[in-house]
């Protein structure tokens, strides 16, 4: 438990994230706000329906839902001492984000070649800001993760550790949420 609790009782880390994740909801807000405003006002092409690949693009979210199942019962393994289902679980996490974020890396060179850019038109701008705002993050969540799963190989990560591994799974959660509004807005409805 954390030495430092606010008067809710929840420890200071831990409400720090959900404050973090509050502000992070304004400015993801915004961006899908700003899509959303500029939906089908681009002058020249291509356009969603041309470009997008709502397969691939499915398999990729199957992806990072999966990598949350796989959070999830990494801090488990954390909580109960079991240090080779911690190690699994985040390796896990780190390779299923990893595949996530080359999808993204491929979709977008995909998207480059068949002439979308950022300054193309509203949703090559639009589009490239917000879902390459959310790779970011998943970036930093990878990074998050690969430095647990160190800590983890060191045996730096018990059950005392848990709080660790709790905030960093929030973060992690919360960019899963982010995508399947993005995954929801920007590829399914059209």
């Amino acid at each position: 438990m954390d030495a430092h609790a606010t008067t809710f009782g929840v420890p200071s880390r831990k409400m720090a994230m959900w404050v973090f994740i509050a502000s992070e909801c304004m400015f993801f807000g915004s961006l899908i706000a700003t899509y959303l405003s500029y939906e089908g006002k681009s002058l020249v092409g291509p356009t969603p329906r041309e470009i997008l690949n709502i397969p691939l693009t499915s398999v990729s979210t199957f992806v990072l839902l999966m990598s949350s199942l796989a959070m999830v019962l990494a801090l488990e393994a954390v909580q109960t001492g079991n240090r080779r289902g911690a190690r699994m679980w985040l390796g896990a996490v780190v390779v299923l984000g990893g595949l996530f974020l080359a999808g993204q890396v491929y979709e977008f060179r995909e998207f480059y070649h068949e002439g979308l850019t950022l300054q193309q038109n509203l949703f090559g701008a639009t589009f490239f800001v917000l879902t390459g705002f959310h790779g970011a993050h998943v970036t930093v969540g990878v990074i998050w993760m690969v430095t647990l799963l160190v800590m983890s190989l060191r045996g730096q990560l018990g059950p005392e550790r848990s709080l660790d591994v709790e905030v960093a799974g929030l973060y992690w959660h919360f960019v899963d949420v982010v995508w399947i509004v993005i995954f929801t807005v920007v590829y399914l409805i059209q």
